[in-house]
């Protein structure tokens, strides 16, 4: 994507990670992005952002050069095969321990080895702590060095015998002739200011443990169909967002990838949105993880039992805490140039009525078979009360524009959707009093939408009312049950997002293309083209969901990873990587063509009660 060769492609870029943070290494053996010890903590790699300043750690052949990236099967474990010009082949699998093999401090594992010929590894290390603010002191320990900042946070490297390693002012940088057949390793270690010998850092047993881990964490998936290389890599790199200390999941592991090349768009998705986890949450559950749905229902409890004021944020930090001020790192050039790179997010304090409609909607679809707690319930109760009292006030809705609030079409659809599970759950809990006076405020909800937010004579919702704008989110619409899938109303708003907001590549659509009160033209947003297919898929025509399914699974990345929006141009990824909710869309799209494939549950007649995602889908 960007012109500066100092900046690979993003799709050029893996992810590993230890349930904590995660780091994105590139495919010439670059560890450009790593946030430690959490990933919202400031980074500690981050030549991402600043290819000069930010940092990074590269393992691979001396005369540098581009290698071949794969995942280990079922694994997020990263392998990396790079040529040398001697005939030797260098292989570099990088790993993050996890689970059991993860100890005290974080990890980062980084195993070689030599095939064919003889050949040359090149280590760089060059850890810049927080954000590239301060500056490291190096000393030569034992098997390895330390790098240490003015605040006492320290990092150590540990790597084999033989190696030639030179400092200088920015960092250390190590070469080692290997054999045919030869194996090292190199080891990071944080917050420890130990440099033991290699082998007390156990890599084999690590590795080991590491992959059956994630194997058996993959093939727990109850996804069945000719999906399921992208379903479980979906799945797989949902897990990698996941903070396995609270049960929050981040929106995607990066800051301020930019969503126009060189442009404003910029922003920081370390957090845990509510509406995002959601979505996660819905794709994890129906595959069988119900743990992770259960650990992010305890994190959503705490939130309710502390809040004050307006009753949820848009999002939270990934330990449960609301504070995230919006700042610009002016030091840093950006990602190509995209200016400027941002920490912290101020739609935080945004008002997004729709948030609610997300969370009820996963939460009901879960306890369904699985009734909540009392304390649960209450929470739940607290979240569709509020919805009740505030649905008719504009708010900033699901794309967080930095304008005035409005009548969004999706937020007013979403607060349906969350009176609408409230009650439902309320008549199974046997709260009838709560379930009857719900549904009042839901057919309020339905009645004003379809009289200021449909437009008859183009046959669609509109993105606000009063506006002629439309909006790729308003898709949802039948997805929910606030549309019944086969009502033909569904049809005309598909054929008119497609006509409105489509691309060159049918199968890409644009979110909307009025003005947002930001600069640039953005590229295709992936969850959006999803949401298209689901709604071909609801209505019955199969072979075209599953022909623009299909071209869609073609954009991801080499490593089967999607970002948040796609150039329709040049097919470049753009914004933050991998975007979650890009993943879970792909997971649920799947689900919805394997559903109508079987004939489980075919679409309701016209006029018939309209029945939700969760209730014909999970």
């Amino acid at each position: 994507m960007a012109a500066d060769a100092r900046y690979p492609a993003i799709e050029r870029h893996g992810l590993i990670g230890d349930l904590h943070t995660a780091a994105l290494i590139d495919d010439a053996g670059s560890v450009s992005w790593l946030c430690l010890p959490a990933f919202d903590s400031p980074s500690l790699f981050g030549a991402l952002l600043d290819a000069d300043r930010g940092g990074r750690w590269r393992v691979g052949p001396a005369g540098g050069g581009r290698g071949t990236q794969r995942y280990l099967p079922d694994t997020n474990v990263l392998e990396t095969t790079f040529g040398d010009d001697g005939g030797g082949t260098l292989t570099v699998v990088d790993f993050m321990p996890v689970a059991g093999a993860r100890g005290r401090f974080p990890e980062l594992h980084r195993v070689v080895s030599c095939q064919g010929a003889a050949a040359t590894v090149a280590v760089r290390f060059a850890p810049h702590f927080d954000y590239a603010t301060r500056p490291a002191r190096w000393q030569r320990r034992g098997d390895g060095w330390l790098a240490a900042d003015e605040e006492d946070d320290v990092v150590t490297l540990v790597g084999p015998p033989g190696v030639a390693w030179t400092s200088d002012a920015t960092g250390v940088t190590g070469e080692l002739r290997m054999e045919p057949g030869q194996r090292v390793a190199f080891v990071m270690r944080f917050d420890d200011d130990e440099v033991l010998r290699l082998t007390d850092y156990e890599t084999d047993r690590k590795l080991a443990a590491t992959v059956a881990w994630w194997t058996a964490w993959a093939r727990r998936s109850r996804y069945r169909g000719p999906y399921d290389a992208a379903v479980r890599r979906s799945l797989l790199a949902l897990k990698l967002c996941c903070y396995d200390p609270t049960g929050a999941t981040v929106a995607a592991p990066t800051t301020s990838l930019p969503e126009v090349p060189g442009g404003e768009r910029n922003w920081d998705y370390r957090f845990a949105w509510l509406r995002d986890s959601a979505f996660v949450l819905f794709a994890l559950d129906r595959s069988g993880y119900t743990e992770e749905v259960d650990a992010f229902t305890h994190f959503v409890k705490r939130l309710c039992r502390r809040a004050d004021g307006p009753h949820v944020q848009t999002m939270y930090r990934i330990d449960g805490s609301r504070d995230m001020p919006e700042v610009e790192l002016g030091h840093l050039e950006g990602y190509g140039g995209a200016r400027p790179v941002r920490i912290g997010n101020g739609a935080a304090h945004q008002y997004q009525l729709d948030v609610y409609g997300e969370l009820l909607e996963t939460l009901y679809a879960r306890h369904r078979h699985s009734p909540p707690t009392e304390g649960l319930w209450r929470a739940l109760r607290l979240l569709v009360e509020w919805t009740a009292a505030h649905w008719r006030e504009p708010d900033w809705s699901i794309w967080e524009a930095r304008q005035e609030p409005r009548h969004f079409t999706f937020s007013k659809i979403m607060a349906w959707t969350a009176l609408d599970r409230g009650a439902r759950m309320a008549d199974a809990l046997g709260h009838q009093a709560d379930a009857s006076a719900w549904r009042v405020q839901a057919r309020a909800i339905r009645t004003e939408v379809m009289e200021r937010a449909w437009d008859a004579g183009r046959g669609t919702f509109v993105q606000a009312y009063d506006t002629r704008d439309l909006d790729a989110a308003t898709l949802v619409a039948p997805k929910v049950g606030f549309l019944d899938r086969s009502d033909p109303r569904v049809r005309t708003m598909v054929a008119a997002i497609r006509r409105e907001l489509g691309t060159p590549h049918d199968e890409l659509i644009h979110r909307y293309r009025g003005d947002d009160g930001l600069a640039g033209t953005e590229g295709a947003f992936v969850i959006c083209s999803f949401w298209m297919v689901q709604a071909i898929t609801g209505y019955g025509d199969v072979a075209e969901a599953t022909r623009l399914f299909e071209k869609l699974l073609a954009r991801a990345s080499p490593l089967g990873l999607l970002g948040e929006e796609i150039d329709p141009a040049s097919g470049a990824h753009l914004g933050n990587f991998p975007q979650a909710f890009s993943h879970a869309a792909l997971v649920n799209t799947a689900y919805g063509l394997a559903r109508v494939r079987r004939g489980a549950a075919a679409p309701a007649a016209p006029g018939a009660g309209a029945r939700s995602a969760a209730e014909t889908e999970s």
